[in-house]
Formats: C-alpha cells, sequence, structure tokens
C-alpha cells in the first residue's frame, strides 16, 4: 500500500505524467516493446529517484514490462506530491512526501523494500547503504542494481574498492547516454530555471562563481554565460581547471572568487565547498545555490553560526545577517533545480531513463556472472539509446562502408 499526502491530487499528477510522454520518444519505443514482452514479470523493482513527472514515467515503463514496482523519493523537496498520487493510482507503490522529516525520509525508503526487491535503481547512494547496513537480510535475493548520480557512484566505488560491495551495480551515470547529456545539458538548464524561478532576477551581468567543472559543472558554466553572466570557475583538479580557462572563464581559488561573486553554485559532489572563510568576505546580497547531491557544499551550521538574523523572506530563500551584510541561501542548500524547479528536460531525462531501463535489463540478463563490483553500461547498448533518439529526431546520419571498416580494422 503507498503512502503518498493526498489522492485526490492524483489527476494533477496524472496530468504531468502524460504531459512528459509527448517529449520522451526513446522511453515510449522501450515501452511500446517491452510491455508486450514483460521480460520483468515476476520480478520486484525498487527505485529510489526524485519523484517528479519523469522518474514517475519511468517506473510505469517499468511496471508495464512486468515489474512489481515500489518507488521511494531521494529528496524530500524534489517529491511532488500530486505526481505520487497519480502514479501511485497506476498500480506502482509509492512511499514519499514533500518536505518529509529526516525521520520519515528514510522510512520511506525502508519501505520500499518490502517487496524485497531483485533490482534496484538509486539516486545517490542512499538505498544501497540501507541494504548494506540495516537490511542485509535482503541481499540474497537481490540480483543487481544501477546508480544515477556521480555521488551515488563515488560511493559505490570506495565500496568496491574496499571490498565491501555485496551486489552488481552498474555505474549508470557514467554512461554516455547519461553524462553527456543529463550532466551537462540537463543540469545546465534546469539549475538556472530553479533559480531565476525563485529568485525572478536577472542573471545577465551577474558574476556567477561555479564550483566543479565536471560534466555537471560545464554545463552550468555554459548557460551561466548564454545567460550574459561574468562566468568565474573554482575547481581542485589542475586539468579541469585548465580546460576551464581554455573555455574561455575565469579560473581563481574560492577564497578569492567569495568576494567578487554575486552568485554562487557549487556542483561538486564534496563538502564545505563554501564555508565561514568564504562568507565571511562575501558581498552584501549574495546568492547560494547548491545543484551538487548532498546538502553539505555549502556549509550551513557555518554560515548560521556566523548568523546575526535567519529569516525566510520567500518561498526557497533563506536570508543570513553576516556583519551586517546580507547573504540569500536557496532551497535550504539542497539541489535547486529540483527543489526549486522541475529537475532536468524531459527530453533530456528520456536518454538518461533508457540508460536505466538498460541497465536494469542488462542486469537482469547477466546477473548469475556478475561479481560485487561496479561496471559500465554495454557501449552496444549506449549507441542503441543514441539511434532510437535520433530516429525520434528524424536525423540521419551516415555509416560506414565495408572499405571503411576494413581501414579501422572494424
Amino acid at each position: 500500500m503507498s503512502i503518498v499526502k493526498d489522492m485526490s491530487l492524483a489527476a494533477s499528477g496524472t496530468d504531468k505524467i502524460n504531459w512528459v510522454k509527448n517529449f520522451m520518444p526513446v522511453l515510449n519505443a522501450i515501452n511500446e516493446e517491452y510491455s508486450k514482452s514483460k521480460p520483468f514479470a515476476g520480478l520486484n523493482v525498487t527505485i529510489c529517484l526524485h519523484l517528479e513527472a519523469k522518474t514517475a514515467y519511468m517506473a510505469q515503463v517499468f511496471h508495464q514490462a512486468g515489474a512489481n514496482v515500489s518507488i521511494c523519493g531521494s529528496n524530500p523537496l524534489s517529491t511532488q506530491d500530486d505526481v505520487c498520487s497519480g502514479l501511485a493510482q497506476s498500480g506502482v507503490n509509492v512511499f514519499a512526501t514533500h518536505a518529509c522529516t529526516e525521520d520519515e525520509y528514510f522510512n520511506y525508503i525502508e519501505k520500499s523494500l518490502e517487496n524485497p526487491p531483485h533490482i534496484i535503481i538509486d539516486d545517490g547512494g542512499d538505498l544501497v547503504h540501507l541494504l548494506h547496513t540495516k537490511r542485509q537480510d535482503l541481499i540474497a535475493n537481490l540480483y543487481g542494481g544501477s546508480e544515477e548520480t556521480t555521488t551515488g557512484v563515488n560511493r559505490l566505488k570506495k565500496l568496491d574498492s574496499d571490498g565491501e560491495l555485496k551486489f552488481p551495480m552498474i555505474a549508470a551515470n557514467d554512461a554516455y547516454m547519461k553524462y553527456l547529456f543529463d550532466n551537462r545539458y540537463g543540469t545546465g538548464q534546469s539549475t538556472f530555471d530553479g533559480i531565476m524561478r525563485t529568485t525572478n532576477l536577472v542573471i545577465a551581468g551577474k558574476t556567477v562563481v561555479i564550483a566543479g567543472y565536471g560534466w555537471c559543472g560545464k554545463g552550468a558554466a555554459m548557460r551561466a554565460r548564454g545567460l550574459g553572466a561574468n562566468v568565474v570557475i573554482t575547481e581542485v583538479d589542475p586539468i579541469k581547471s585548465i580546460e576551464a580557462v581554455f573555455d574561455g572563464f575565469r579560473v581563481m581559488p574560492m577564497n578569492e572568487a567569495a568576494k567578487i561573486g554575486d552568485l554562487f553554485l557549487t556542483l561538486t559532489g564534496c563538502n564545505d565547498v563554501i564555508n565561514k572563510n568564504h562568507f565571511a568576505v562575501m558581498k552584501n546580497g549574495a546568492m547560494l545555490a547548491n545543484a551538487g547531491h548532498f546538502d553539505v557544499e555549502i556549509n550551513i551550521p557555518d554560515l548560521a553560526s556566523m548568523s546575526s538574523s535567519r529569516r525566510t523572506v520567500k518561498p526557497n530563500i533563506e536570508e543570513f545577517v553576516v556583519n551586517d551584510k546580507k547573504i540569500y541561501l536557496l532551497a535550504e542548500g539542497r539541489l535547486v533545480n529540483l527543489a526549486s524547479g522541475d529537475g532536468h528536460p524531459a527530453e533530456v531525462m528520456d536518454l538518461s531513463f533508457a540508460v536505466q531501463f538498460f541497465s536494469a535489463l542488462h542486469i537482469l540478463k547477466n546477473h548469475e556472472n556478475l561479481e560485487n563490483h561496479v561496471y559500465l553500461l554495454p557501449e552496444n547498448i549506449n549507441i542503441d539509446i543514441a539511434k532510437i533518439k535520433l530516429k525520434a529526431l528524424d536525423v540521419e546520419i551516415d555509416s560506414l562502408t565495408e572499405q571503411q571498416k576494413k581501414y579501422l580494422g572494424l
């Protein structure tokens, strides 16, 4: 039985899910094929992801492919209550409410495991963590799973390197058809969508400081520049720093960037990226936002301890007064693109969730031969997803001739 906020919201949620279906042709093609063959019939699939319309549609595709699907949210502020109700009405077991407490959040994850999963899909690693600690009793039933985010993959790789990973996992985040589009174009667009929707302020002319120049940072920097911002990059990786310089951005330490920034955006996957040393030198009116998975990149306890006052000035914006200067925190330091917006565009998540579906299918077909390690999605699956998307976009490309294949040694 599902736990949602209000089932009377189901009609609104169903409308949202139906809307995104119009722009997710790869998932539509998957649904058309696998709703007939039902490869997941008789299997339990547990999903922990940001619970909004695109995720809901993916859950429905798994359900139509025969799976008994249980799903919970991977972030309390990204959960949309009407979508949860609409999804629950369609036959998926849903355990999520918007702005739930931390205790409720972890209880929902545990509820999603009441049907012992054969396959899991995680976002950030909290589901995997629970299975490695409190619910190790479920591992014997588990074939394996996949992970959506950079943060979650890093946690998996640490378990793997320490010899502590107890079931095979696919790093869906590291698939070409995920990170080249989701992390770059999805994060770039949805992050500034959330910031602009929340603040109703212009980006043009502002100095935007972006912490981290991985694929998410690249996407955010590209969008900030396109919106007319003066973009500054902070990094710890020398190679990524040079790349940012060659891409035309200013690169400097956060200690220096903190003095000039109007808007700060963290996308590193690390903690304590912006802390008391930086808050102390920020300009009056500086705004802080995070698009990394967890709310630890901006040191909020530091900010609170330095502040003479703290108040909510409008939804998703808190004002902290530090040395008579006002500093604004967006979305409680959580993922601003989901807590203050609707997340990545449907056309982008179409690719990411196709990766997740085929990752689960790969686990299903190959779990008996997989060891307890982190795996990449096979390249041919990335190519198949790209071909489906190109066909949907009515884009044709060239093919190698036999002579060219011979020349390339293929």
